[in-house]
Parts: C-alpha cells; sequence; structure tokens
C-alpha cells in the first residue's frame, strides 16, 4: 500500500505575475501570452490595425492542413507607423508577403506566441497581407483551434483558438468578414461547413471538392466555425415574424438522426421566443447545427454554424434522461440567443466576458421559465449558484463578474461570469421593470449593432431609458464575492409597527479588501398568521425606498451598509419571507425559529421561499447534529445519536413534507415542485456555508441526519410512489416529466432504506425510458456490496445494453464514480482502464475524473490521501494534452482551506507538487494560474 505524501516546509515559490508599468505595445502583448504574465483591464488600447476583410483557403488532408490567409489591413491611424502584431500558435509558416511581395526573414519576426511585421510605408494605408502555414489538426489534443475529432475536422475558437489556424489579430475587438474555402477528399469529408451562404460547390483535382462560404456580418475571430466530415443531416425550417423562411440543419454523426427531433423543436421554440420577447429575428437563411464528439464545451455560438457538443444536441427517449431533455433544450435556446447578445453586439475584450455569457444566461433561463415551471426552473437554478457560485466566490480563483485581470481565460469561463453575471442582468431587470428592460435592451441592440462593447456600454442603455443613475449598482461588476445580508426585526404590538434592520457587508476575496456597500432590489412579504400577505405601508421614515414589483411582492432598494424600513398598521408581529424569488445573490443571515420556517414552508405565496424554509430547517439539524459530534458527544467514529429535541423536529418537518406525499391529492399539485420540496439539500450545499469543516465527521452526521428523515417519510414515500407509477401518463415522455421527477424523488428517499433494494431493481429492470432506469441505477448504487447483489448486476446489464452509445455510457461511468461504495479509487482506476474509456474524450474524463473529484465525497476524501495523489496525477498527465480539461479538474483541490487536518495539507502537498512537477515537464499556463493563485496566500503566510 502506498502512503500519503508528506507536505512540504514550505509552499512553492511560484512567479509572482509581472505588472506591466505602461499599455502593451505588440511586443507586450507577445509577452503576455507568457506563463508568469497577467493580463490586467487597466492596460487595455485599441488595436493598432483593424483587419477588415478575411480569405480563408482551407487544405485538408490526413496528416496536415494548409492554410491561406489572405488579410485586408489598414492602420487605426496612420501616423503611427506602428509594427503589425499578429497573434499565432502552432503555426508552421511556409510564406508570407505584403500586397503581393513575399517578405524576407529580415521584415518579420517569430516566436511562440506570434509573428511581428516591421512597419514600411505601403503599411500607412490598406494593404493586403497573405500567409500560408501548415497545422496539424490530428495532433491537437487540446481541442482549440482546429482539430479532428474521430473522422471528422472542427474547430473551437472561443476565446483564443483561431490564432492556432492562422496568422491573425485574434482579439475580440477586431471584426471582418469573412470567406472561406475548403478543400478535402470528397469521399472522407462529404460535407464542408463554414460560417455564412454557401456560395458555390465544385470538385477539383483527382477525388477531392471544395465550397465555398461567405459570411456577411462582421464578427471576431472567436465565432470563426469550419465542419468537415461524413454526416447525416435533418431538416426542418422555421418563417419568421417578418415572413422570411429559414432553412434549419442540424448535422450529426451517421446513425444518429433519429435523436435530433427535439433540438430541432428546441431551435424553432427559441426562434419564436426571441422575436416576441426581445424582437430579435433570426439575420440569414440558414441555420446550421454540428454536433461533435470531443469538445472542451457544451456548444459554441459561432455565427450561423453552431457547434456541440454532442450530449447537448442528442436526445431519445430510451437513452436520455428528461434532465437531458431540458438541457438540450436550453443549450440550444441560449446559443441560439447569442446571435444578438454576443454575435451581433460582441465584447470589447476578454474582461467583459460576461456582458456576452450573463445576458445570454439570463435569456436562456428567463426562456426555460417561460417553457416549464417559473419556481421550478427559478429553484434550480439558484441551488447551482448557492452552491457552486457561492463556493467560487469564497474560494482562491474569486473574482469579479468583469475580472481586473487574468493569466489565461479559458480560466475565466466560470460560474460567476456567467451564473452570477446573470443574476447581475436579472437585477437591472427587477429594478427598472419590464417596459423599461425592454427598452433598455432594443437601445442596446439597435445602437451596438455590429460593434465590440463593455458592461459599461449596457448598463448605460439600461440608464438613458430608465433616467435612474445605476453607478453604484455597476459595482456587482467590479467587486468579487457574494454579499451577506443580516437582518434583525422588532415589532411593537401597541402600535402595530414593525421595524426591520438591514446590514449588508460583503466578504474580503483575493486582492480585493474594503468593499463599498452594494446597490441591490432585495423583495420581501409579511406572511400573517392565516397565511396571507399584509398589505404592507412603509413609512416615510423608512431609510431603504420601496415599491412593489408583480410576482415579487415588495421590493427594497438596499444602498447603504445599514438601512431602516418601517411598516405601520401591522396588527400582529408577521412571519417574515426574505429575498422573495432570490431577488439577489446575497446570504441572508435571519434568526427563524422552528415555527416560522414551518410557516413559511405551508403558507408563503412566493414558491422559492417555501421551498428555502424547508432547506433552512433540514441545514439546521445537520449543524445540530456536527455540533454536537465536533464537541465530543459521539461514539464509534463520530456519529451521534438523534436527540429527544431532534426527535420532535423530525414529526414536525416530516409531517409538513408529507403534505407533498399524500396519494389522491398529486393531480392538484405541481409534482415537479413538489419534488423539489420534498429534496434535501445535498452535502456540497451544506458544507459550502460551513467553516472549517472535518469531511468524514461531517459525512457520517449528514448521512445518519438524512436517513433519520427518509425513515418519517418512509411509508407515505411508497405509498405515493406505488399511485405514480401506476398514473396513466408517467411513461409519457412530455405529459409525465413532472410525475417521474416526483416518483424518482420518493425512489431516492426510500434506497436510503435496505428494504427497497427490490422496488429499486425492478424499476431499473422493467424502466422504458432513460429517467427511469437511470433513477434506479442510482437507487441500486446506494446499497453495499455485502447487503445485495442487485447493484452489480445492474452495472453489468447497464453496460451489456448501452455498450454502444458512448453518451449513455458517460452515465454509466459518472454514476459508479459518485457511489460511495462503487467508486472506491480501486474502482475508479479499474474504470479508467475500461475499453469503452478514453482518456481523450472530454465527456469520459469529466464523467469519471471530474465526478470522482467534485462528488464522492467519502472515496476522494480518504484521510490517507491516496485519492488526492491519484486526481493529482491525473491532472498532471492530462495537462500535457488538454491543459482546459486539466485546469478545471484541479477545482477539487483548491479548497483545502476548507478543510480540517489532515485533509488540508494532504491537499495543499498536492498543489505543490503540480506546482513542482519532477523532471523537464512544464505545467501549462491554464493549470499554472489556477496553482499559483490557490497557493499564493500559503506563500503570503510561510
Amino acid at each position: 500500500m502506498s502512503t500519503s505524501p508528506e507536505p512540504t516546509a514550505t509552499a512553492p515559490k511560484l512567479t509572482q505575475p509581472d505588472i506591466p508599468d505602461a499599455a502593451p505595445g505588440p511586443e507586450a502583448q507577445a509577452a503576455s501570452a507568457s506563463q508568469n504574465q497577467a493580463v490586467y483591464l487597466r492596460d487595455y488600447t485599441p488595436p493598432a490595425y483593424r483587419i477588415d476583410t478575411v480569405d480563408l483557403y482551407v487544405d485538408l488532408h490526413e496528416d496536415h492542413a494548409l492554410i491561406t490567409g489572405k488579410l485586408t489591413i489598414q492602420p487605426a491611424d496612420a501616423s503611427s507607423r506602428a509594427d503589425l502584431w499578429l497573434h499565432g500558435e502552432a503555426l508552421e509558416l511556409v510564406s508570407a508577403s505584403l500586397n503581393g511581395e513575399r517578405l524576407s526573414e529580415d521584415d518579420f519576426r517569430i516566436d511562440e506566441n506570434g509573428m511581428l511585421v516591421s512597419y514600411r510605408d505601403d503599411m500607412a494605408q490598406a494593404f493586403e497581407f497573405e500567409t500560408v502555414s501548415r497545422i496539424r489538426p490530428q495532433d491537437n489534443t487540446r481541442l482549440e483551434g482546429l482539430y479532428r475529432s474521430k473522422n471528422l475536422f472542427c474547430t473551437q475558437c472561443e476565446a483564443e483558438g483561431f490564432r492556432r489556424i492562422t496568422w491573425f489579430l485574434d482579439r475580440p475587438d477586431v471584426m471582418a468578414t469573412y470567406r472561406c474555402t475548403i478543400e478535402a477528399d470528397r469521399d472522407k469529408y462529404p460535407v464542408l461547413l463554414s460560417n455564412g451562404n454557401l456560395v458555390s460547390e465544385e470538385n477539383v483535382d483527382g477525388n477531392r471538392h471544395r465550397a465555398v462560404w461567405e459570411d456577411p456580418f462582421r464578427k471576431p475571430s472567436y465565432l470563426f466555425a469550419l465542419v468537415a466530415g461524413t454526416l447525416d443531416r435533418v431538416e426542418d425550417s422555421f418563417t419568421t415574424m417578418s415572413g422570411r423562411n429559414i432553412d434549419l440543419h442540424i448535422y450529426v454523426d451517421p446513425g444518429n438522426a433519429g435523436k435530433c427531433r427535439h433540438a430541432l423543436d428546441s431551435l424553432k421554440k427559441a426562434m419564436k421566443w426571441d422575436e416576441e420577447r426581445y424582437g430579435r429575428e433570426y439575420d440569414l437563411d440558414l441555420f446550421n447545427i454540428v454536433a461533435v464528439d470531443d469538445f472542451n464545451m457544451g456548444a459554441m455560438e459561432n455565427k450561423s454554424l453552431n457547434i456541440f457538443n454532442s450530449s447537448c444536441v442528442l436526445a431519445d427517449p430510451a437513452s436520455a434522461s428528461d434532465a437531458t431533455f431540458d438541457r438540450v433544450e436550453s443549450i440550444v435556446a441560449h446559443e441560439y440567443f447569442h446571435n444578438w447578445s454576443g454575435n451581433r453586439v460582441t465584447c470589447r475584450d476578454w474582461f467583459q466576458l460576461s456582458l456576452k455569457e450573463g445576458f445570454t444566461v439570463y435569456r436562456d433561463a428567463c426562456f426555460s421559465a417561460d417553457m416549464h415551471s417559473p419556481v421550478v426552473n427559478r429553484i434550480e437554478h439558484v441551488r447551482f449558484l448557492r452552491t457552486a457560485q457561492f463556493a467560487e466566490d469564497a474560494g482562491p480563483m474569486a473574482h469579479a463578474v468583469r475580472p481586473e485581470s487574468y493569466m489565461e481565460i479559458s480560466n475565466f469561463y466560470t460560474l460567476t461570469i456567467y451564473e452570477k453575471g446573470a443574476e447581475v442582468v436579472r437585477m437591472i431587470h427587477l429594478l427598472l421593470g419590464d417596459e423599461l428592460f425592454r427598452r433598455g435592451s432594443d437601445l442596446y441592440f439597435e445602437r451596438f449593432d455590429g460593434q465590440a462593447v463593455t458592461t459599461e456600454d449596457f448598463v448605460a442603455c439600461m440608464e438613458e431609458v430608465s433616467e435612474r443613475d445605476l453607478t453604484q449598482f455597476k459595482l456587482w461588476y467590479s467587486q468579487a464575492g457574494t454579499p451577506g445580508v443580516k437582518i434583525k426585526d422588532r415589532y411593537d404590538a401597541k402600535t402595530g409597527e414593525y421595524q426591520l434592520s438591514i446590514r449588508q457587508h460583503i466578504p474580503d476575496t483575493p486582492g480585493q479588501t474594503n468593499k463599498k456597500p452594494m446597490h441591490f432590489p432585495f423583495c420581501i412579504g409579511l406572511v400573517s398568521e392565516d397565511g396571507k400577505d399584509f398589505d404592507t405601508n412603509v413609512d416615510s421614515a423608512s431609510t431603504a425606498a420601496a415599491s412593489f414589483r408583480e410576482g415579487h411582492g415588495l421590493m427594497i432598494e438596499l444602498r447603504q451598509k445599514e438601512e431602516t424600513v418601517i411598516f405601520k398598521g401591522i396588527p400582529h408581529k408577521p412571519v417574515i419571507s426574505l429575498n422573495r424569488g432570490f431577488s439577489a445573490p446575497v446570504r441572508v443571515e435571519y434568526e427563524y425559529d422552528t415555527t416560522e420556517l414551518l410557516h413559511l414552508m405551508q403558507y408563503d405565496s412566493d414558491g422559492f421561499n417555501r421551498w428555502n424554509a424547508g432547506q433552512i430547517l433540514a441545514l439546521g439539524l445537520f449543524d445540530r447534529v456536527l455540533g454536537r459530534a465536533s464537541a465530543g458527544d459521539s461514539e464509534g467514529g463520530g456519529v451521534v445519536e438523534i436527540d429527544e429535541a431532534d426527535k420532535g423536529f423530525l414529526q414536525e418537518y416530516s409531517s409538513a413534507l408529507k403534505q407533498y406525499l399524500k396519494p389522491g391529492s398529486i393531480s392538484s399539485q405541481d409534482p415537479a415542485f413538489c419534488a423539489l420540496l420534498l429534496q434535501l439539500p445535498d452535502f456540497s450545499a451544506w458544507i459550502e456555508r460551513l467553516p472549517q469543516v472535518d469531511i468524514q465527521l461531517a459525512l457520517s452526521c449528514y448521512e445518519q441526519a438524512t436517513l433519520e428523515i427518509c425513515k418519517q417519510l418512509e411509508q407515505a414515500a411508497s405509498q405515493c410512489y406505488d399511485e405514480l407509477a401506476s398514473h396513466p401518463n408517467i411513461a409519457d415522455r412530455e405529459a409525465g416529466a413532472e410525475l417521474r421527477a416526483l416518483r424518482n424523488t420518493c425512489l431516492a428517499i426510500l434506497s436510503r432504506l435496505p428494504e427497497h433494494a427490490e422496488r429499486a431493481w425492478q424499476q431499473f429492470e422493467t424502466a422504458q425510458l432513460m429517467t427511469d432506469q437511470l433513477a434506479g441505477f442510482r437507487a441500486l448504487l446506494r446499497y453495499p456490496r455485502s447487503q445485495s447483489n442487485r447493484p452489480e448486476q445492474a452495472i453489468a446489464a447497464f453496460e451489456k445494453q448501452w455498450q454502444n452509445d458512448g453518451l449513455v455510457m458517460d452515465n454509466w461511468f459518472a454514476l459508479q464514480a459518485a457511489s460511495r461504495e462503487y467508486g472506491t479509487l480501486a474502482d475508479i482506476k479499474r474504470l479508467s482502464e475500461h475499453r469503452l474509456f478514453s482518456r481523450f474524450n472530454p465527456n469520459k474524463l469529466r464523467s469519471l475524473f471530474t465526478t470522482f473529484a467534485a462528488q464522492n465525497w467519502a472515496c476522494f476524501h480518504d484521510p490517507k490521501g491516496d485519492s488526492y495523489r491519484f486526481i493529482r496525477e491525473t491532472i498532471a498527465e492530462l495537462d500535457q494534452t488538454n491543459p482546459q480539461i486539466a485546469s478545471r479538474m484541479t477545482t477539487p483541490l483548491t479548497r483545502w482551506r476548507k478543510y480540517s487536518e489532515p485533509y488540508s495539507s494532504l491537499l495543499r502537498a498536492e498543489l505543490e507538487a503540480l506546482a513542482n512537477p519532477e523532471g523537464e515537464t512544464e505545467i501549462s499556463k491554464d493549470l499554472y494560474e489556477i496553482v499559483y493563485k490557490s497557493l499564493q496566500e500559503a506563500n503570503k503566510t510561510d
């Protein structure tokens, strides 16, 4: 047996990122790509040259591709006489010419980051620059730029992949029109696609053919796309509000055409919704989507040629769960919405990434809410935000929605940029109201169409239409961290006055201290004894402005560090419902008692806060059990018995939950909402809000408390499960989705109890839909090997049934990786050698290694540290082939300060080992930034 590495005496002496003294010129731009160099927002300068047209000739062969790039360039200022800097990475230059004259080696200089062309007089006005380069897509395991996925050539250019295709000013504020000619073997690559309109197709010498595509809209290089391969095409069409017909195509691997109907329907719904809600019509006559198996991200919004991870396109009831159907719908909509919020209006620089991503996430969330249950959609978004993004805000990679610096931009495709950025847009919408927000978005799209802009430009449009000063609100873009809102109340029965004292505070984050108060909407309600909301009368003595918002109740605008709100004419003390609808992404601190929370859980008119009250009750139980265990009251490995007070609590709490399990009443309720109300906070959501924690002790307490709740719910859950199993719509893909959500929540409750293994097996074995099969499989994986042979039978049966479907097998890997019983380190090592596993496919890597490190708390956080070392070794290996995936997999290691000993020192030791690799190996810039920032505080203290 191997032993854990001993922590080194001091943290590795990682080099402090250099801080430029002045705005970077071309050579400084080249240096900015070096490993230890940070790029700063404050140093932004417009490019010295702009590129007006791009004419690419892409000649594809089995062992290389020849790229001819003809650029029409002109100086931003003819009097500047600046040298021309073009980005370029992993390019073999064949030739370079300027205005038709071939350049000599004395005319330019090349390094690993690009090419510097010396100024000459004919660069004082518009000129043509042409390069011919050789690249090797077949060897491109980074999956950036042009690469090969199995027998398919495809591209991923966001954020900085275009520089791996040809020499270019690869920055988002350089916008040009593109013409792309693709040549390839006609039999191996019959489909040739790029952005815009197909101009021509023809056969050429031998068995080759070419296609010419033109995109009439100016775009940045990150939106360029190209695909070549053998693909099936599924077709549909959409008629716009102005009567134009749009051809819709989805291209997939042969044999997958039958799994595209849902994606096409989702696209048409999104197009219609964007016309109705934002007045945005699609601008070309063709919209293409291509599904690719090997893709680092979920999908990419390239103009008119969206490239998707196959997992985000393909769906049929037999092989895709209800969650997958919802995910496909949401992502298809998200990428389509980018046509305006990202493509027609793009970001000036990568610090403005949330300008397009945050806004578009908000748009796709609103779309999903309109397509389904708004309250369910909101709860699911907030649950993810509070568990994952709040953790990011509290970790070493905490950054503002608009960061001030970065080393590697790929590391900043984060939950803060996407999810918190969406919440910032949501708050603007709430502050302004529907009409003004729509007018502001219309102005934004019209004023900046075809331009690359900033978050300030977006907010300025909202200020202009509303005639409001949002200067303080913009702190949401520049200040990192999750604000806390502490509330104390006082009720005077004699006067009927109810007073709230509200204090906000923003914690320190790396590089930011002493932060200013934020401006945000904070929606509340006062719930009476009979469960109705009081008609609130806000006293003029209140320091915070208040107004009503339909569907949200009273909206208070918080601006100061401390505010007071006074209500008059309240006949008895209300139960206060705080931050309704999660109106602001903040942590609320208020001392509820159990009775108040049970009251909100039963009566609150705000669905989000009904759910949230139940979550707070469960979290309180977990806290109390852990508190007793930590105080030394436990025996037998840190597990405590539920005490008498908690037994009484369990009866009250379970009674409140049982109202969502009563047979005969299901049809009168929203089953999906009932399912969410019954789901306890997961372990990661609980410990995220705790200070330094002993993981194994906390996990034992969590499991015991959860078990006790499930015991209380067993009979009601069993009856509800049986009733829903016979419901006539339960097997209907669309009509039964909400019913299945509730039934499978019942199964999850029952699977905590050993006597229900056969129920789980029966569902797994007889399931007609993937949703039910996966729920049965997940339930079975809770049972120990010593308790039942059904889990092992299910593992074998699932593999046999689905071994030829790679996306379904990703679930097979992931569910085992997350299981404390079947995802031990030995199991993970064995699965990593499985014949269907690939270390070059991002989906497989995420399903096994990322799931194990991020979700399998019991096995990953082994006190001996063996699992930590295994993941570190895996990260180091992957960093040599796909740095993006490697750096993202590092996140669980970066939380070392969150945990008590021995976990903290063991995790830190693995980060140090990553920072100081053996031999001549160097870590990538992607990984370096994560490791550097994770150990930065250790360097300061050591």
